[in-house]
């Protein structure tokens, strides 16, 4: 699920970069870039793959 997330990030990064759309400070495209390398370092590890059983 995090590596679907981090997709739509990083797509969303690309289109306000491609389109030199101009956003305030907190919604631009490296931003936008980090979370989505921060969701995919998460997908990654691990953290959204479910719940596990131990024994």
């Amino acid at each position: 699920m995090l590596g679907i997330v981090a997709a739509v990030l990083f797509f969303l990064a690309f289109l306000i970069n491609a389109a030199d759309i101009s956003t305030n400070d907190v919604f631009s495209s490296t931003n936008v870039m980090l979370l989505g390398l921060t969701a995919l370092a998460l997908h990654v590890a691990g953290v959204g793959a479910g719940w596990a059983r131990r024994r």
